[in-house]
């Protein structure tokens, strides 16, 4: 080992440029030194790109430092995140680079150090970072680690690969090479005192802190530490900076490298679109090119105000469907956004349908209202399929790998290749997704803290606030105490959303800002209301007018339950097929369009038999009936939703005539965000909330006189039909139903039907009371007798469930900011079990995913019944893109319960890989049954696929 020089030296030896830091996919191996400079530099690049005024303050605050300071220090921060590669374990992982200083006296190891692969290099950085910064006078506490400056930064570098190690016990501090002799001894120690101080001299990072980081910021920037170093890390921009033969890291050596590493980083930065977008717009005419209606004008004329003495924070938007919230959102987006100096916005959808659909409109709002940087991402488990390069294949990225990341080519919307990684996809400015994306920020999952990162300084916009049950709505309750937290604004939208829910989000958005007095929120129906961040102002709930005052006219009808009785089964009076056949009979006659909502698909399969059973001329017709829910392979399912999109959407520019007969037969699937008009809507029982939901799809776009059959003419006083069948003599809900909907809900709704129906429900003066009216506990003293014990019993059953809900919710999910008190490992623990796949699914639903490979008579397997598309063989590598890209578009959603004592050779093929999408996907083969349909044994049911989907017996 050289001695002591000058620049470059410690306790008597100078830097030692053979220990390497990458190596896989490179040239030669790459000098440590070398990358620790390179990941600064990125840092110091995304400091200025990525950062907002604000937050540099912030953090330079914090720091008690000059924001120049504090952009140098933490800087160098970022580049000592992988100190503890100077390690035998690490090093002794390129046996041609270990041996230069395998036998060098200087490195002293334990017996069987080199082994010790257990012993990470992350861990070893969080380890021997204590004492490093602790001896360069960073603030510290022997006694107690979270109040230490020195364990906050060590402990939070060593959290750069996605998991924070747990806090130091001080023994642990004060001795770490005998709690862990894989550190090394000797020159071990020597070299990362030396990387330490040549890095810091490099940098010019001299200045000491004096204090240490909020949550909020640390988390901020541990997700920078690592795009930083991901950045940093691509083969294509370390292969061209691998120093030549013969190059020692001399300090003017170093000096050069950190020189060039300065001059790349803009480069990377840019060509990863991490920049800013900018809300440039200010007026609504700017963003729209439409004037604002009754509710978006409100916010126009009110909502300026309120943010400039106040400054940003959270606004809660209650409307009816249809009524141009997604606009009030964008705008309102555009205000905070713009006092709060966001980079972009992320909206957040409660399915992939409605993300699908939403993304053309923020596209096009992004495109009038928005400038500087503006990469678009549709985040979702499945967006994937919507990104093609250009030789039309899907994008796939793998997962992270230590040394070698991909940078493909694909794009999705706007974003370029880097973003489409694996994790990367909330980094961008502007996003459109489903809401798991963003609350697996608060699961206790690897690299958390990119997805917190990703919306600490955006606009989040929750679309369909109410549409999540107990557990989710928790998880969105601890997601805003962060985003409280890190001062990001938040827009809500809703079209039925209880006082209770409402006051509960703003509430935790206030604790996380630091405010615990609770707001007591009213929300108005239809209206909005503003909380701040900055301070305790909470706005009264402004009610607003609606430019559709209108009447629902609900028809409350009891029936027999007879929806799984078979076609040719005779039609029973005063059961649901009979009340059917009655209120779709102007349809099928007169014309116009039906939607008839179902409670579960072996229903709403069912239902679209009989109705084409009792109208054949309407079935015999081109979109006479038709039949939508969940239960069909993803492609057949997005071309029934287009061709729904297109039948019964918005009115397009010139004269409306009255649309041909169409009935529409489908789940829950139609409730949410999707934007369909129909003459007349029928139900089944569902809660009130949903109901209006569903009502809401009813005569939603004015198509004038000549728009609507003559029985449904009058377009203030849409029609809802309820198929009730909670009856005298059948006080209980369907078994066929399960646990769709709390039964004690649906006899509340039921009460209330019966006794608000006949007189019609205004639209929207009646809705929040309603929605109100359902939950209240006094409801029960409406009853007697028996009737009364049963729904306290039901209630019982509820409030028990939701309280369960709510404890795993508490039990999954990291803690609030404010219990974190210094111990970063918090956002780290994590209970077995706790996956991003919690997120995808109803809590508890037992549902499982299917993969129908079409048996030829040739023997072929294809991915079509019509054997077009042969299934893939795969290969060492696994399927192609394209290959995984046509399986994926094929997979079904079923009940979990239909693959129980599954079938042999059933599993995913070897040769097929381990993406992610193929994860506990099981094969169907199956064989041709006549008329269309095909047909497989599995388990103890037979399960088939035709024109209705998928069904088992």
């Amino acid at each position: 080992m050289l001695k002591h020089g000058k620049a470059g030296a410690s306790r008597g030896c100078v830097l030692d440029a053979r220990l390497w830091g990458k190596e896989s996919g490179l040239s030669s191996p790459y000098p440590l030194v070398c990358h620790l400079l390179d990941t600064s530099a990125v840092f110091r690049e995304l400091w200025d790109a990525i950062l907002s005024s604000g937050t540099r303050s912030a953090l330079a605050s914090a720091l008690g430092l000059s924001v120049e300071e504090a952009r140098s220090v933490v800087s160098f921060w970022a580049g000592l995140h992988d100190i503890g590669k100077i390690t035998p374990p690490f090093q002794a992982q390129a046996h041609g680079a270990y041996e230069r200083v395998r036998d060098d006296p200087a490195y002293v190891n334990a017996s069987g150090a080199e082994g010790e692969r257990g012993f990470r290099h992350e861990t070893a950085s969080h380890w021997s970072l204590y004492n490093l910064l602790a001896e360069a006078g960073y603030p510290d506490d022997e006694r107690l680690m979270r109040r230490s400056v020195s364990h906050q930064i060590a402990q939070l570098l060593g959290g750069h690969h996605g998991v924070f190690g747990a806090a130091l016990k001080a023994k642990q501090a004060a001795r770490p090479g005998d709690y862990n002799p894989g550190l090394g001894w000797g020159g071990w120690t020597d070299q990362r005192q030396v990387h330490f101080e040549e890095l810091r001299r490099a940098t010019g990072a001299f200045a000491v802190p004096q204090g240490g980081l909020p949550v909020g910021l640390a988390v901020v920037v541990a997700g920078l530490v690592v795009v930083a170093d991901w950045l940093a890390s691509q083969t294509s921009v370390i292969e061209p900076r691998v120093p030549v033969s013969g190059w020692s890291g001399t300090p003017a050596e170093v000096d050069a490298h950190w020189q060039g590493a300065l001059k790349a980083a803009a480069e990377v930065v840019k060509a990863a679109r991490l920049g800013r977008a900018k809300f440039s717009a200010g007026d609504f005419g700017a963003m729209f090119p439409f004037a604002p209606n009754s509710l978006q004008r409100d916010l126009v004329e009110h909502l300026p105000a309120l943010i400039d003495e106040h400054g940003p924070g959270l606004v809660l938007v209650t409307a009816p469907t249809g009524d141009g919230k997604t606009e009030a959102a964008l705008f309102a987006s555009s205000l905070l956004g713009r006092a709060a100096g966001a980079r972009g916005l992320y909206f957040a959808l409660p399915t992939m349908a409605t993300a699908d659909a939403m993304l053309p409109r923020v596209k096009a709002f992004a495109s009038r209202a928005l400038s500087g940087e503006r990469a678009l991402m549709l985040l979702h488990s499945m967006a994937w399929l919507s990104a093609s390069g250009g030789d039309g294949r899907a994008s796939v990225s793998g997962g992270q790998t230590d040394g070698v990341i991909s940078a493909e080519r694909g794009t999705a919307v706007e974003a370029d290749g880097w973003l489409r990684g694996a994790k990367r996809g909330l980094l961008a400015p502007l996003g459109v997704g489903t809401i798991d994306q963003a609350l697996g920020a608060v699961l206790p999952l690897r690299y958390n803290v990119l997805r917190l990162l990703g919306l600490s300084d955006k606009v989040f916009v929750v679309d369909e606030a109410h549409a999540y049950g107990p557990w989710m709505h928790q998880l969105l309750v601890r997601l805003l105490e962060w985003l409280g937290e890190m001062r990001a604004p938040v827009v809500l939208l809703s079209a039925t959303l209880t006082g209770r829910t409402a006051g509960s989000l703003v509430d935790a958005y206030r604790r996380g800002a630091g405010i615990r007095e609770p707001s007591g929120v009213v929300p108005r129906y239809p209206g909005w209301l503003f909380a701040s961040a900055a301070s305790e102002v909470v706005s009264s709930a402004r009610g607003t007018r609606t430019d559709r005052v209108r009447t629902l006219r609900v028809s409350r009808r009891p029936v027999a339950w007879d929806a799984l009785e078979s076609v040719g089964a005779p039609v029973l009076e005063g059961g649901r097929r009979a009340v059917l056949r009655e209120v779709l009979a102007p349809v099928a006659a007169g014309g116009g369009t039906a939607l008839v909502c179902c409670t579960t698909v072996a229903e709403a399969q069912q239902t679209y038999r009989d109705v084409c059973a009792a109208f054949p001329e309407l079935a015999a017709s081109p979109g006479g009936v038709r039949l939508l829910h969940s239960r069909y392979p993803a492609d057949e399912r997005a071309r029934i939703t287009a061709e729904c999109e297109a039948e019964y959407g918005k009115p397009g520019v010139g004269p409306v005539s009255v649309r041909p007969s169409s009935v529409l037969v489908a789940t829950q699937v139609v409730e949410q965000s999707l934007d369909f008009d129909f003459d007349l809507v029928v139900s089944d029982l569902a809660p009130i909330a949903q109901l209006l939901q569903r009502a809401g799809r009813g005569r939603r776009h004015r198509r004038g006189p000549l728009g609507r059959p003559a029985w449904a003419a009058v377009e203030d006083e849409p029609a809802l039909v309820v198929l009730d069948p909670l009856t005298a003599g059948a006080p209980r809900p369907p078994r066929s139903w399960g646990a769709v909907y709390d039964a004690g809900l649906l006899v509340r709704t039921s009460r209330i039907l019966r006794e608000r129906a006949p007189g019609g429900i205004s639209v929207p003066d009646d809705v929040q009371r309603l929605v109100d009216e359902v939950y209240e506990e006094e409801f029960v003293d409406r009853l007697e007798g028996a009737a009364r014990e049963e729904l306290v019993r039901l209630d019982e059953e509820r409030l028990a469930g939701e309280a369960a809900e709510r404890h795993v919710a508490a039990w999954t999910s990291i803690c609030s900011p404010a219990d974190v008190k210094g111990d970063l490992s918090k956002l780290s623990a994590r209970e077995e079990g706790v996956t991003q796949e919690l997120l995808t699914t109803r809590l508890g639903a037992d549902t499982g995913r299917v993969l129908c490979l079409y048996q030829q008579p040739d023997g072929m397997a294809t991915l079509d019944p019509r054997g077009t598309a042969e299934a893939p063989a795969g290969g060492r590598w696994g399927l192609r893109p394209d290959e995984l890209a046509d399986v994926a578009r094929r997979v079904a959603p079923v009940p979990g319960r239909w693959l129980r004592g599954g079938e042999p050779d059933t599993a995913v093929p070897q040769g097929w890989g381990t993406h992610p999408s193929l994860r506990d996907l099981v094969l169907l083969p199956m064989v041709p049954a006549g008329e269309g349909s095909w047909v497989c044994r599995y388990g103890r049911f037979t399960i088939s696929i035709s024109g209705v989907g998928l069904e088992a017996q």
